[in-house]
């Protein structure tokens, strides 16, 4: 349990600023690899490397971070990996050779591994209920604005004037390090106990039938998101429909628009139908969507399958994260969002690697299908595990 609740409840811009450069990490640099990889001389193949250095530290340096917070408190871990994630950034912008550049890169990952999970802990922290529910769909919903928005920034600054300048962006993180620092209290845990006492309390906390849930629905979540929909339909577009780059490029942000939506109201929808009733409807979602995208003999269904998608996005996301904080005791709860981190970054390394070794057997369309099919097994998980069944009768309560 905490010491005391935090004296000032931390203004909602610091939150979403630290989501929204938790992303910048790949969002920025998307567009201008082939910049980078031309000016530094690397061949088309250093692509892969330049994505993965920054995913790649998350796997194993988000439940650290979580224990971390848990134990130091949220201020004295967050503001760290905001610098590091700055100056790293700073130094990548900069890199005179590739190898700089990577190295740069593995160290944003470190920085970045702590911020999203960071930000969701903080509103647990300082908010209950339905509006906790509501600010975590918002906090979702400010993510997906950013991932639609901040390749057309970047894509711009490059165009008009280097791919360098188009990653500066990422200093920002050491601006908002500052406002961190002064805005949020040093509220630190009442009693971590020893390291071994800490760890053995979240073993305990990391058995229960809910937290196993959640985690496991993390992981086929993100395993479907950049398997399914990222990896296997743009080139079921290209394959089906011949569909170029700028067409896929309409089609695939379809679903930030109906995801925003739904996350930015899924405090109002979670309350009138209740947390359950979200998850089933979500996941049911993906399973049609992902049927229609496979069976769809017209690129028109194929874009009104892709906005069904959204709308089951933007809500099994952020009510996913909600349940993992609500589930959590308050003296692991940065442990538990961290540890359903890991797990969602797991289902985001499998995911492309699963993908594309079925449709090399089969077919873009086989692969869509079997999305489906996966996603089936996890409204099955839904339906009869324990997910939002508590949540669901415990009573909406507000922090003041």
């Amino acid at each position: 349990m905490l010491a005391e609740r935090a004296h000032r409840t931390p203004p909602l811009p610091l939150i979403f600023s630290v989501t929204l450069i938790a992303i910048m990490g790949n969002s920025l640099i998307a567009p201008v690899v082939p910049d980078l990889l031309r000016d530094l001389e690397v061949g088309d193949g250093g692509a892969g490397f330049v994505i993965a250095a920054v995913a790649l530290p998350g796997v194993i340096v988000a439940p650290l971070i979580g224990l971390m917070a848990d134990r130091l408190g949220r201020r004295a871990v967050l503001v760290p990996c905001l610098v590091i994630f700055g100056a790293a950034g700073v130094a990548v912008a900069a890199a005179p050779t590739f190898e700089i550049l990577l190295a740069g890169r593995f160290l944003q990952g470190i920085g970045a591994a702590g911020l999203i999970n960071l930000a969701v802990v903080i509103i647990g922290d300082h908010w209950e209920g339905e509006r906790r529910t509501q600010l975590i769909g918002r906090n979702a919903a400010m993510l997906t604005v950013g991932l639609a928005s901040f390749p057309l920034l970047s894509g711009v600054i490059a165009e008009l004037t280097s791919w360098r300048l188009a990653l500066l962006p990422q200093a920002f993180g050491l601006v908002v390090a500052v406002w961190a620092w002064r805005i949020l209290d040093p509220v630190r845990p009442q009693s971590a106990g020893t390291i071994r006492q800490q760890l053995n309390g979240l073993g305990t906390v990391m058995k229960r039938p809910s937290i196993i849930a959640v985690l496991i629905s993390g992981l086929v979540v993100f395993l479907l998101i950049f398997g399914v929909f990222l990896a296997t339909l743009p080139l079921h577009l290209e394959r089906e429909f011949g569909i170029g780059a700028g067409g896929r490029g309409v089609i695939l942000s379809i679903p930030a628009v109906t995801a925003s939506l739904v996350a930015f109201n899924l405090g109002r929808i979670s309350s009138a139908i209740g947390r359950r009733t979200v998850l089933v409807t979500a996941t049911v979602i993906f399973v049609v969507s992902f049927s229609l995208m496979g069976a769809a003999p017209v690129i028109g269904l194929v874009a009104i399958a892709c906005a069904l998608y959204g709308l089951g996005d933007g809500a099994l996301i952020p009510i996913l994260q909600d349940t993992a904080v609500t589930e959590a005791p308050p003296e692991h709860r940065g442990a538990v969002v961290a540890m359903w981190v890991g797990a969602a970054r797991l289902g985001q390394t499998l995911g492309p690697l699963l993908a594309a070794a079925l449709f090399t057997a089969t077919s873009t369309s086989t692969t869509l299908f079997a999305g489906a099919a996966v996603a089936g097994v996890l409204l099955v998980l839904v339906l009869i595990g324990p997910l939002g069944r508590r949540a669901d009768s415990a009573p909406a309560q507000q922090h003041a």
